[in-house]
């Protein structure tokens, strides 16, 4: 198969929120390098993950460009048009829809109810003489995926028919014939899985989304569609089908003595009524009607519109036609279904213990089992960590602890003395140098407990009352110099997060101020030794320039003497 599954993830717009793990049923979710990949051989197909998924990534297959590719190659396409449709357009008359198919180019529109109706014939046929025990349905591609995957030891239980839409298509194919390609178009992603398996019987399915975008390219509203009718023939109670206890409403007509009809819907309430289900204690035949949904298909994972359950169902009750059960019943439906879990080696205590301390967790009470993961426990995500489904960043107390540890080993290799407070000036964080400034009975707290947590700064700092006004007012404060008996500290207050937490950052520049001291009385000292000596240096020059000067002048004047005339 060269098509990617019909769920995928754009990673691109992945946000690493772990929510589809969380809620997928069956974890077929693989995360690498921080993005959800579906795992296609685990997953069900349930549409959980595009449903939850906030960011938008997880999508689905959009196969409406090979449905328009296909009818243009082929004029004689034929839909088959899921009952769930009265939900999805509750205010369109069921000929008007299916003009509107019509419009779109289809041969020929039918209802998927008549394929629920030959399956009903076939599983009334075969519990007239059915042994105690446990037969589940099969109309539901995603319960039929998780049993098979999941619960193999169930495969057996499964009633050995094809769902209403493979049978359906099998119907056309027989009246159409085998060469007219049949397009199926309902609420659910899974059966585009299905649709993949089976090959030869339905080509293609589409959503209604997808019907949906084709309807509103083509600009056509069901609404106001020139009335056709459905082909061959309109369906009677198959159409019940969408909601939970429909199927079992069908099986109710054939008076099927000693047989027990029960109905669940949602994967949870299916996982529950399996729990721990020992079929041999049964005494008479049970069916269990099994769909995925809440609500049976009405609350499909591909449905447009957001109708209320209660509205839906009676949209689809009203769409329901009066019917008689037949006399005879008409099989050609039967298929055998095989378990096809998904391959897992087994995991060995020390393996799962080796990927606990991966993640930091070394005792028992280490494993929280949050679910910030999406596992649902500690052993199950480490498990996820030895099949490489999932990622070591993934687990949130690591992460924080990891945090802590980067936090702490940065505090521990800064020099100055640092403390974060909260809002009523008690320490949420401090280093050991912060501790020794404070003192030694502070130093002996630290030593008793790392980081001081708890511990009131009023009691520890004289100038605590700084810390506060900075957290009123929100702006930093900083001195070099603040006299503390004999220390001088150069101190710096902050805001962390305003009127929350402070940060404060303290050294003691005591030894370094009086080195600057001692440099500086020093360098006066030289200063004045050598303006002393500048001095001395100027008189001295002064009086030899006299000297200089008198003896020029003598000079000058005995010269004077010695060459007048006389």
């Amino acid at each position: 198969m060269d098509r990617k599954y019909p769920i995928y993830t754009e990673k691109t717009d992945c946000r690493d929120c772990y929510k589809c793990v969380r809620r997928c049923p069956v974890k077929a979710i693989k995360i690498e390098n921080s993005r959800a990949t579906v795992i296609a051989e685990r997953c069900i197909a349930c549409g959980i993950c595009v449903h939850v998924c906030p960011a938008g990534a997880k999508k689905v297959r959009n196969d409406l460009t090979r449905a328009k590719s296909l009818m243009k190659r082929n004029p004689r396409v034929i839909a088959s048009l899921a009952p769930s449709f009265a939900s999805e357009w509750p205010e369109v008359a069921p000929s008007a829809m299916a003009g509107a198919l019509k419009q779109l180019g289809f041969h020929a529109v039918s209802e998927t109810a008549l394929g629920a109706e030959a399956v009903t014939r076939s599983i009334a046929d075969s519990m007239q003489t059915a042994r105690p025990g446990l037969h589940i349905s099969t109309a539901c591609p995603v319960v039929v995926d998780h049993i098979r995957k999941y619960r193999p030891e169930f495969t057996e239980n499964l009633t050995p028919f094809l769902s209403p839409m493979q049978a359906h298509a099998k119907l056309l194919k027989q009246h159409y014939g085998n060469d007219c390609p049949v397009v199926f178009i309902g609420p659910c992603i899974a059966k585009k899985c299905e649709c993949d398996e089976f090959s030869g019987l339905t080509d293609i399915a589409l959503t209604f989304k997808d019907l949906f975008q084709w309807l509103e390219e083509r600009g056509i509203d069901p609404a106001t569609a020139d009335p056709a009718t459905f082909e061959p023939t309109d369906a009677e109670h198959g159409a019940v089908y969408p909601v939970v206890g429909g199927m079992n409403k069908t099986l109710e007509d054939y008076h099927i003595p000693n047989l027990e009809l029960v109905s669940t819907s949602g994967m949870e309430a299916i996982f529950q009524t399996l729990e721990n289900l020992d079929t041999e204690t049964l005494t008479d035949p049970i069916f269990l009607e099994a769909l995925a949904c809440p609500g049976g298909c009405i609350g499909g994972p591909q449905t447009n519109s957001r109708t209320p359950q209660l509205n839906g169902e009676l949209a689809i009750r009203r769409n329901t036609r009066k019917h008689k059960a037949p006399a005879k019943p008409a099989g050609a439906v039967e298929f055998t279904f095989k378990p096809t879990p998904p391959a897992e080696g087994k995991r060995e205590e020390s393996d799962i213990r080796d990927a606990l301390h991966r993640v930091g967790k070394y005792k028992n009470e280490d494993e929280l089992n949050c679910g910030g993961c999406g596992y649902e426990t500690c052993r199950n995500f480490a498990e996820a960590l030895l099949t490489h489904q999932a990622e070591p960043d993934m687990c949130l107390s690591y992460l924080r602890k990891l945090a802590q540890k980067k936090a702490n080993a940065l505090l521990r290799c800064m020099p100055s003395g640092v403390v974060i407070v909260d809002s009523s000036l008690h320490v949420i964080e401090c280093n050991e140098n912060f501790a020794r400034m404070a003192g030694r009975d502070t130093l002996l707290g630290y030593e008793a407990k790392p980081g001081l947590e708890g511990a009131d700064l009023r009691k520890i700092l004289p100038f605590a009352e700084q810390f506060e006004q900075v957290n009123q007012t929100g702006r930093e404060f900083h001195t070099e110099a603040y006299r503390e008996d004999e220390r001088l500290l150069n101190i710096t207050i902050f805001p962390i997060d305003s009127g929350k937490t402070v940060g404060g950052i303290v050294l003691d520049v005591t030894q370094t101020e009086n080195r600057r001291e001692l440099i500086a009385q020093k360098a006066k000292q030289v200063i004045e030794k050598n303006m002393s000596t500048v001095q001395d240096i100027a008189c001295m020059l002064g009086e030899h320039m006299a000297d200089t000067e008198i003896l020029l002048r003598s000079i000058a004047e005995d010269y004077a003497d010695t060459t007048e005339p006389k």
